[in-house]
């Protein structure tokens, strides 16, 4: 088996590229990394300095992959399968990649801000940051809201790259900021991606760890 991933089962941009792993039952090996233990962060920094997750790693061609979406779409053009994630067409292909884009920088960025103010000590609160976050995942929930009244995938009727971004970015961000009555159109849609077999395979294995996220 050629293909290691490096992940931690609650990191959002993790489940997304388990997603498509899942999604064309790509053969890999599942390395969790815990980076509060001094060697395993060692040794993951070796790899990748920067230190986030995730990382793929192919020992077939020594190549490693880092950033979730470059890695979905090293999948795409190595490994493909029945799910393909990036159009063929050029046109449709930009834009699925604004909207990847779109829900890792305004619905996931954001709601990992949040989240780390929650695990900050007393005194050392962001509340600005917190409610700038807040407010930045409102904004995107009102177009994803208006975006997906009129169709099922994010880019139309094929699953793509950005349902597998769309999919954590809004299942965290409806722990973040509830947004069933608000946004009903979005929470169908989260209902969709909550119920794909890859999404539900991905969040089965990590509900041992969800009593982790902070509340």
């Amino acid at each position: 088996m050629s293909l290691t991933l490096m992940f931690h089962p609650l990191s959002s941009f993790c489940h997304k590229v388990l997603i498509a792993l899942y999604e064309n039952d790509t053969p890999f090996t599942p390395q969790i990394v815990n980076l509060m233990d001094d060697g395993e962060r060692t040794a993951f920094r070796k790899l990748w300095p920067i230190g986030k997750f995730p990382l793929l790693r192919d020992e077939a061609r020594d190549w490693t992959v880092n950033e979730s979406s470059i890695i979905i779409e090293y999948l795409d053009q190595h490994f493909p399968g029945k799910t393909r994630f990036i159009p063929a067409d050029p046109e449709l292909a930009r834009q699925m990649r604004f909207r990847d884009r779109f829900f890792d920088l305004y619905v996931q960025l954001p709601m990992q801000k949040i989240v780390g103010d929650r695990l900050r000590p007393d005194g050392n609160k962001d509340a600005h940051g917190v409610e700038e976050g807040s407010e930045t995942i409102r904004t995107a929930l009102g177009m994803v809201d208006q975006a997906m009244a009129a169709k099922t995938w994010a880019n139309g009727e094929e699953f793509t790259m950005a349902d597998c971004s769309a999919a954590p970015a809004l299942f965290y961000a409806d722990k973040v900021l509830p947004f069933a009555e608000t946004h009903p159109a979005a929470h169908a849609y989260l209902g969709r991606l909550t119920q794909r077999p890859s999404y539900a395979r991905v969040l089965k294995e990590a509900e041992p760890y969800f009593k982790f996220f902070p509340t």
